[in-house]
């Protein structure tokens, strides 16, 4: 996009707030009419002077209208010095603060607020909360044992619900439906009923981070308006005997109804003593009764409910987090083509890689010479991929026939432009992104995150024309 006029920059420096939000609005406008045309073709989103952290979650709204972030890396490192949690219109480039608690970003740091998701059937943003302030003195500052989900309006009132219950009290058992430590990636299913989260114990720490989801119960305890539960039991570290799971990551829901979670599981080889990361499925039928989890206590680690099992789809290196398309028929994954490149495979969602029929087992998508270890989203249609090779955007053709594996570079390559944190919108029509670029403040003056990086800022690419992109000569296939 070309540069603001000198007269309109002139006002900028000026530092007047309502001057600087006419400003960036104007120039939202000025690139939404630019690039209105230009079909696959990637245009700035947000301006504004902070970090713009989508961070690989579901950050569109359900119309396809908004999207939320967070704006960690502005007074500190990490999640536990993000300050607010924000949305942006995609029509007009406004930027609106949902919910901004009082914090402390010293080395106790608190709340922390990050890593923002859309519900996809009401307008409401879900997210990692650290300690509340007042807390402070009681649970201790921000840290991967001491956070929980929570929920906020979207649409600007600030009305906060707590999602789970943290409980870690030591002279008796758990609460029941509560947890013992902190969940994060809150994912809603599609169909807003059931969340999953990985969850990082703070009672016994000798067992590493696993997976679980919550559902609202009225036996929910405590504030919480959801029943917690791990899904995948894990080993204490060290400890696993062959095919046991010691650690459960990079996990999805793969169908509507959130009836499958799909994870990377880090497991026990048969000769006992090397690991293999590989892809796994835990089956929670729609009638499962979550009361049934077993929450814990200060000697006994979480168990999950009744009628829940685990199933191995693959037995070599799975790796990445795992996507399942929007009809629940298949994950993606990231695993080694027989160069050793990291790719995108595919696997049926009840398939594996010893089905017996050949339909079932895992194939390659991608063939990127640069290979591809991040950024894999589905379209909504199904018939369309995308991930990020080297700092560029391919998108893929992921259906059956002729096309299969077909990628085409939406975003130059070697530009020197990072791009990160894809998420495609309900409706396929938007590719969102998070791309660092310099940023002015006052003065002219390039403003940074606190250990002087650019900030990150939204980008788009209109989305809505892929068969037309895919028309392009496809540069890499099987």
């Amino acid at each position: 996009m070309k540069k603001p006029s000198s007269c309109l920059f002139n006002l900028f420096q000026t530092g007047l707030p309502i001057v600087r939000i006419i400003f960036v609005t104007i120039i939202s406008l000025i690139g939404m009419t630019m690039n209105a045309s230009d079909k696959g073709k990637e245009r700035q989103l947000t301006f504004s002077p902070k970090n713009h952290e989508l961070d690989n979650n579901d950050n569109f709204s359900a119309d396809s209208k908004f999207l939320c972030y967070d704006t960690r890396e502005m007074f500190g490192p990490g999640i536990d010095r993000s300050r607010s949690i924000e949305k942006v219109e995609l029509a007009t480039g406004k930027e609106t603060v949902l919910y901004a608690p009082p914090f402390s970003t010293g080395d106790q740091a608190a709340p922390g607020v990050a890593a923002a998701s859309y519900c996809p059937v009401a307008d409401r943003v879900i997210f990692i909360h650290g300690p509340p302030f007042e807390a402070l003195s009681r649970r201790g500052p921000y840290a991967k044992t001491n956070r929980n989900g929570a929920e906020v309006a979207s649409d600007g009132t600030g009305k906060l619900t707590w999602l789970d219950e943290r409980d870690v009290e030591t002279g008796r058992a758990t609460l029941p439906g509560a947890h013992r430590g902190g969940t994060h990636r809150h994912e809603y299913c599609r169909n807003g009923k059931r969340i999953g989260f990985t969850y990082d114990d703070a009672l016994l720490p000798q067992y590493s981070r696993t997976v679980g989801y919550m559902e609202k119960n009225p036996r929910a305890p405590g504030q919480a308006s959801h029943y917690f539960a791990v899904l995948v039991p894990v080993a204490p570290k060290g400890t696993a005997k062959p095919g046991e799971i010691e650690m459960a990551s990079g996990d999805s829901w793969v169908d509507r109804e959130g009836t499958m979670r799909a994870f990377i599981g880090k497991v026990r080889q048969p000769d006992g003593d090397a690991y293999e990361q590989s892809l796994f499925v835990v089956d929670i039928p729609a009638d499962v009764d979550i009361t049934t989890a077993d929450s814990g206590s200060a000697t006994r680690f979480p168990q999950p409910p009744k009628g829940t099992r685990v199933r191995r789809l693959t037995h070599g290196f799975a790796g990445g987090i795992v996507r399942g398309s929007f009809d629940g028929q298949r994950i993606a994954y990231y695993g080694r083509d027989k160069n050793g490149v990291s790719q995108v495979f595919i696997v049926p969602s009840h398939g594996s890689d010893e089905a017996a029929d050949p339909k079932m087992r895992p194939v390659q998508a991608t063939y990127l010479p640069r290979g591809t270890t991040n950024g894999f989203r589905w379209h909504c249609s199904g018939d369309f991929a995308t991930c990020v090779s080297g700092d560029a955007i391919a998108v893929i053709c992921v259906k059956s026939g002729a096309q299969f594996g077909q990628s085409v570079f939406l975003t130059p390559q070697d530009d020197g432009h990072q791009r990160k944190d894809l998420v495609w919108s309900p409706d396929g029509k938007w590719l969102a992104y998070d791309r660092p670029i310099p940023t002015p403040g006052k003065d002219a003056h390039q403003l940074k995150t606190y250990d002087g990086k650019d900030f990150n800022q939204i980008f788009l690419i209109d989305t809505s024309k892929l068969d037309e992109l895919l028309k392009q000569p496809g540069e890499f296939r099987n």
